[in-house]
């Protein structure tokens, strides 16, 4: 029997559904930590999230004007590339939908382009960042964002493989058109479903 195989019969075991883990992955309590560069350090009386692109009014937001606006608590299940699941991670944050619908996101706005530090950006079809569960998220388990999970604020896109979801976020561009973005461009798939195992480009 493989680990995978494995794996899933102990999830069996403790009365998880191994349906909620998709093919090619593996359950751990672990969260592990995987990022492309330094961890990035931020005075928090200058930091800013800007807002912008398709929309009637860019908008740029200070770490005090983002707390201030409407919270949400998400628990959902997360997928890394690297192959590995966490279930029921608990995350607070503000929706991306609202954020988006601040700068008043133009309709026709077909994709989500997502900067982070250090010029790195993730793409996502519009349609998968508006669920209840997307969020710019600023805590894990009722605690603020550890260094190298993000802090100070990442976004959460968790039904898609967890390079989607990024961390040190700094500007949500609404986009006409797709950016494939850091790993979309070194030969990751560009839409990224964990269910159906799209980890590259020719999956």
């Amino acid at each position: 029997m493989s680990f995978f195989q494995r794996n899933r019969r102990e999830l069996e075991q403790r009365g998880i559904d191994p349906a909620r883990l998709p093919p090619g992955q593996y359950h751990t309590d672990r969260f592990p930590v995987l990022h492309v560069g330094d961890v990035p350090t931020y005075d928090m009386s200058t930091w800013t999230l800007q807002i912008f692109g398709n929309v009637e009014h860019p908008v740029t937001l200070t770490w005090d004007e983002l707390r201030a606006l409407p919270v949400v608590d998400v628990t959902t299940d997360i997928h890394c590339v690297t192959k590995w699941s966490k279930f029921d991670t608990v995350w607070k944050g503000v929706r991306l939908r609202d954020l988006l619908e601040l700068a008043g996101m133009k309709p026709d706005t077909k994709h989500l382009i997502q900067h982070a530090e250090y010029g790195y950006t993730a793409n996502v079809p519009i349609a998968d960042a508006l669920g209840d569960d997307c969020l710019l998220t600023y805590a894990f388990d009722d605690q603020p964002l550890e260094d190298e999970h993000g802090f100070p604020a990442r976004t959460l896109i968790p039904q898609l493989y967890l390079w989607k979801s990024v961390k040190w976020i700094r500007g949500l561009e609404a986009a006409l058109t797709d950016k494939p973005g850091f790993w979309e461009v070194r030969g990751y798939h560009n839409y990224g479903d964990p269910f159906r195992e799209q980890r590259f480009t020719d999956d």
